[in-house]
């Protein structure tokens, strides 16, 4: 009886390691998966990837007629429009933070689905409150959809693009992204299910003082 006992705990342990294994191999698999559909949606939508380098040398900008996306820590990033240089226009400075307006679109990649946006919707925008401490950017949202489906954390990937675009309350030159994020730097929910997101977003602040 003792033996048969230590054989059933040996076959326990060896069925827990199976299925961990199992559960190791899906993950791989869906990464996998989400690999093989940005990298199917970059080519179906004529995105030209250029080097950080190259982006940088370009005075950060993406040539939005040349379809140009930089890959910046796994996020794919297209500064669509940026208030560069325009009057009353900045960038946020060292110790500051601000509420930011954002309009949005998100795309599941993956199943080929819009989940959710307010981008042509002036009365419900999102607002997060953003905040660049020591160089290192972080958000979280206080309110909108954003906010009422996800909870308040902002995907790191929403603000890869705030080290590069400019801030200003016009509304015809407000900053413009377009996002390809991954899961992992996507929201709680495209990280739990490993699938990656398309975004359109523009970026207005609340209020913007002068830092002089």
């Amino acid at each position: 009886m003792k033996n048969r006992w230590i054989i059933w705990g040996l076959m326990s342990v060896v069925a827990v390691l199976l299925w961990a294994c199992d559960d190791e191999k899906t993950y791989s698999d869906m990464k996998e998966s989400e690999r093989r559909a940005v990298k199917a949606f970059i080519t179906e939508q004529g995105i030209n990837v250029i080097s950080y380098k190259e982006f940088i040398d370009n005075d950060s900008t993406t040539d939005y007629e040349k379809n140009e996306y930089v890959l910046i820590d796994d996020v794919y990033m297209q500064i669509v429009r940026n208030p560069k240089g325009q009057e009353g226009a900045r960038q946020m400075a060292d110790g500051e933070t601000l509420n930011i307006i954002a309009r949005f679109s998100e795309y599941n990649i993956s199943s080929g689905d819009t989940i959710l946006g307010n981008l042509y919707d002036s009365d419900n925008p999102d607002v997060m409150r953003v905040s660049l401490t020591s160089g290192t950017y972080s958000g979280t949202f206080i309110s909108g959809y954003m906010f009422a489906r996800y909870g308040s954390a902002v995907p790191t990937g929403w603000l890869t693009p705030f080290p590069y675009i400019w801030l200003t309350r016009r509304q015809s030159q407000v900053a413009k992204v377009n996002l390809i994020v991954p899961h992992t730097k996507g929201t709680s929910t495209a990280s739990s299910y490993v699938y990656p997101c398309f975004y359109q977003i523009t970026f207005t602040p609340e209020k913007l003082y002068d830092t002089n």
